[in-house]
């Protein structure tokens, strides 16, 4: 799906359902499509606000990111309400830094994903790790946090990160699936905290989720049939997996390699990112001691 053109609503408030706002940061790129979408839960005296996003040229090393404004918009469609929870489905610079911010301007708690800091080898800037995440409280599966008239349950779906965290909107079967699902693009799974394997059960894990009725991912547009989605993205990476077992049948290759025969037409920007998914498959099939890998990078099948 190609990114809309603009104007995009970039610092409005719009209303999703009864209990869902989302407030898009100015962030787009061909990762972010337009931008990060922060959503506000909760109609009443309290609030929780899922993916802050980016921070603004202010914080130090991350004026990459593009997020001016941002948390000045989310604080105006606040209003008078109180922020019960700041929360993180993970921690790349797209999603998390702006927590600070909003917490030292409303004193809310940030809950939700662990920290997770480490050195990022994947492709693109706005997918870099936020080193300085500092959760007040970690949500593990099946935790919650509730307000006037809301209940948020985590729901984990490591695999596009380790840390990875979807929030079930217990009240209206809406599901935040942050990067994990998005219906305008596939996830980047890039190693080695991204994990195919552990990627391809959460996808499972949430087609099973029978109860989540709407989908919000933090980019793109909302998934009015999440099942479906699912099941075509589940079908999407079994097909990359078998391409490249074809692909080794015919003799050893390189990622680079695979990329080219894989990817016909893709835009040179995007080359990065696709050889950190096919490399993220080629480890899932080394560990499923179908694949190896010699010394100089060739993979081959398993003998």
């Amino acid at each position: 799906m190609s990114i809309p053109p603009e104007p995009w609503p970039t610092g409005l408030s719009e209303a999703c359902e009864p209990l869902v706002r989302r407030v898009l940061a100015p962030n787009p790129s061909h990762y972010t499509y337009t931008g990060t979408q922060t959503y506000i839960v909760g109609a009443g005296a309290d609030v929780a606000v899922i993916d802050p996003g980016p921070a603004g040229t202010g914080e130090a090393g991350h004026a990459d990111t593009h997020g001016e404004g941002h948390v000045d918009a989310i604080l105006e469609a606040i209003g008078t309400a109180r922020v019960a929870a700041i929360m993180c489905t993970h921690t790349h610079r797209d999603h998390s830094p702006a927590s600070r911010a909003l917490k030292a301007a409303t004193g809310a708690p940030i809950i939700g994903c662990a920290a997770l800091a480490i050195d990022d080898n994947g492709p693109r800037a706005d997918a870099a790790f936020d080193p300085d995440y500092a959760p007040d409280r970690v949500l593990a599966d099946g935790g919650r946090i509730s307000g006037e008239g809301w209940t948020i349950e985590a729901v984990a779906t490591p695999g596009h990160t380790s840390n990875h965290l979807c929030y079930s909107l217990v009240e209206s079967g809406a599901l935040f699936t942050g990067d994990h699902v998005m219906a305008w693009s596939t996830s980047v799974v890039s190693p080695p905290d991204g994990d195919m394997s552990a990627y391809m059960a959460s996808l499972q894990k949430l087609y099973e989720r029978e109860q989540d009725k709407r989908y919000y991912p933090a980019h793109g547009p909302a998934v009015d049939k999440p099942r479906q989605l699912v099941r075509g993205m589940l079908g999407h990476r079994r097909q990359r997996e078998a391409q490249i077992l074809r692909l080794l049948e015919t003799g050893p290759q390189k990622v680079p390699d695979f990329v080219t025969a894989m990817y016909k037409g893709l835009d040179p920007r995007l080359v990065g990112a696709a050889g950190r998914s096919v490399l993220a498959h080629l480890i899932d099939l080394e560990n499923q001691a179908r694949v190896t890998c010699d010394a100089h990078d060739y993979w081959q099948l398993a003998r």
